[in-house]
């Protein structure tokens, strides 16, 4: 055991580093002397009990111990024939670091799948069919394939007519982009919606069709869909479903088209506002709400009811829409027709969802957060991105998902810290895009009160992190990507993102000179908000005179972490996996 000490030289340059060969850290070494026959050989039987005590899998049997340790011996010492009966030192520390049989969370479905839709986080993407910039980035179906592959469950399209006015294109409207026909976009759906996760697919559509092109729309999802389309029979859901219940299946949502085009009195826009309230109920319900609830007929920036339309009401045309393409929307969407704190007070007479900009959340959970809640116990809430986003960055989720929004849209190509917690997020419940939401989201109080994000609660457990080891940059990274003349002084952050008291940020200290560091410290982290917590990890490289160089990163669901002691893959910026970067950590509730 122990490390020696190397000399390299280049011209007047002279730097000292190490090469790591220090035996296993000490908690890992305790853990195998206190469950191994006589210290020396870890048997099937102590396996078990060192995986159900130790690392909290009580339904593990004696047969999936003894497979775990075939697989071992299988993937160690595959260039030997000689028979193995127990686990040495060496063999656990390789099982360990395993994360296919070891890792930090569950890789399967184990939430309750039988709840309504509404009572659930869903995997979201904006503007689903960018391939970059929200201006003049190339519009693909490529986008949607990734995304689908990903695991998102809600795809965003919006609908235009092409420029001959006889068919539809997909495009971000009034910009740059270069469009790309829809057909090819529900292709792509049709072939991948159920590649990653067999749970419903969402569409919410941007419509901006004359009524002919939505019959066409209507055809096109029926003849590319057939029975993967859900749609109820009644023409209107009077409570949504489960994802369970939707397994295969896809969904339309948009703001169904009226009958008939509706003349509507203005005057109701000239009322007086006497509070900031009020005020701000003015800014949501006229500016603020998602930009898909347009006038079809007048490709304009008015919305669907004729509201703020730039004609005047006699220069209005009554056409009937297509009466199929209006059975096929599923959910509904669409905008309170008396002010968003109306509808949040006193909630709709149908299930819709409405969708909110960024800003506006911020601003109605600053004045009504309790409502937006108590109204998510109800409707499905879209949370999209502000429009001064043009290089697809992205929010912070946490506001909407602590108020309950079911459906935070994200651009799947803005990459950066906010996507990747939307990454850690939708790791939860097997990664299949839909995730419980908490109890105390969906259920009131004995005088109808509900959650509140502004109000501190106790801490409701304490989160013990020890950061132990890392390994595999020397396979996935050149020896000179980090430092031309030495190897890497590598650091790991660990920080919580949740609830405003949750908030925390801890790091190790820098180990010099090491593709092997050992940091073995431990952090603890108060939560009173576990089931909204994210543990996000980030590994750099300490570099004197320029930016710290990034080694690796994971986001991970704190009320999906499994106890004990645990290898976590990293991931690139993007959220790919690295090849062979891991680190070894213990996760404890205490």
């Amino acid at each position: 055991m122990g490390s020696y000490n190397y000399y390299r030289m280049f011209g007047c340059f002279s730097r000292k580093f190490k090469i790591n060969e220090a035996g296993p850290p000490p908690d890992v070494e305790g853990a195998f002397l206190n469950y191994a026959e006589k210290g020396t050989n870890m048997m099937a039987d102590q396996f078990l009990k060192f995986l159900v005590d130790f690392q909290g899998e009580k339904d593990m049997t004696l047969a999936d111990a003894e497979r775990i340790m075939q697989h071992v011996h299988n993937t160690k010492h595959h260039l030997t024939k000689n028979i193995r009966k127990g686990l040495s030192m060496d063999d656990f520390v390789h099982f360990l670091l395993q994360d296919d049989l070891n890792g930090p969370i569950k890789t399967e479905v184990h939430h309750d799948m039988t709840a309504p839709l509404h009572h659930y986080f869903i995997y979201t993407g904006h503007n689903s069919y960018l391939t970059g910039n929200q201006l003049s980035s190339a519009c693909s179906e490529t986008p949607i394939i990734k995304a689908l592959q990903r695991g998102v469950r809600g795809i965003e399209l919006d609908i235009w007519p092409n420029s001959t006015k006889d068919n539809i294109h997909v495009l971000h409207g009034r910009t740059l982009t270069t469009p790309v026909p829809l057909i090819k976009c529900f292709k792509a759906i049709e072939q991948h919606a159920f590649v990653r996760s067999g749970y419903p697919v969402i569409i919410t559509l941007e419509d901006h069709l004359t009524p002919d092109l939505q019959a066409k729309v209507a055809e096109m999802a029926i003849q590319i869909f057939g029975d993967m389309l859900y749609y109820p029979d009644s023409g209107s859901l009077e409570k949504f479903p489960s994802p369970e219940e939707l397994k295969q299946r896809i969904i339309l949502s948009t703001k169904p088209p009226k009958e008939y085009l509706e003349t509507k009195d203005k005057v109701r826009r000239t009322e007086s506002f006497e509070s900031e309230d009020d005020l701000l109920v003015k800014e949501l319900s006229e500016a603020e709400l998602e930009p898909d609830e347009k006038c079809e007929s007048h490709g304009t920036n008015e919305d669907a009811n004729g509201d703020n339309c730039d004609r005047p009401p006699s220069e209005k045309t009554c056409q009937l829409v297509a009466p199929e393409y209006k059975r096929l929307i599923t959910i509904h969407a669409g905008k309170p027709k008396q002010g968003l704190k109306h509808a949040l007070i006193t909630g709709t007479d149908k299930i819709t969802r409405l969708s909110l900009s960024e800003q506006a959340l911020q601003k109605a959970a600053t004045s009504h957060g309790t409502d937006l809640v108590r109204f998510t116990q109800k409707n499905i809430l879209r949370i999209y991105p502000k429009g001064t986003r043009v290089t697809s960055t992205n929010f912070k989720p946490l506001t909407g998902w602590m108020h309950g929004a079911q459906m935070v849209a994200f651009n799947m190509q803005g990459h950066g810290k906010s996507l990747r917690l939307m990454h850690g997020m939708f790791r939860s419940n097997g990664g299949c895009g839909y995730v419980k939401k908490p109890d105390f989201l969906m259920t009131s109080g004995p005088n109808n009160e509900v959650f509140d994000p502004k109000v501190a609660l106790p801490v409701k457990t304490t989160l013990k992190v020890n950061v132990y080891l890392g390994e595999g940059w020397r396979l996935d990274f050149s020896h000179t990507h980090f430092d031309a003349y030495s190897p890497p002084d590598f650091y790991t952050k660990v920080h919580i993102v949740g609830v405003p008291a949750d908030v925390s940020k801890k790091r190790t200290r820098i180990i010099e000179d090491d593709w092997g560091p050992q940091w073995d410290e431990e952090f603890k982290f108060r939560l009173t908000v576990p089931e909204l917590a994210l543990l996000r990890i980030v590994v750099r490289e300490y570099d004197l005179s320029e930016k710290d160089d990034f080694g690796g990163q994971t986001c991970l669901p704190v009320s999906e972490l499994r106890p004990g002691i645990r290898s976590v893959p990293l991931y690139d910026k993007k959220g790919e996996k690295l090849k062979s970067v891991k680190l070894l950590m213990r996760f404890q509730f205490l």
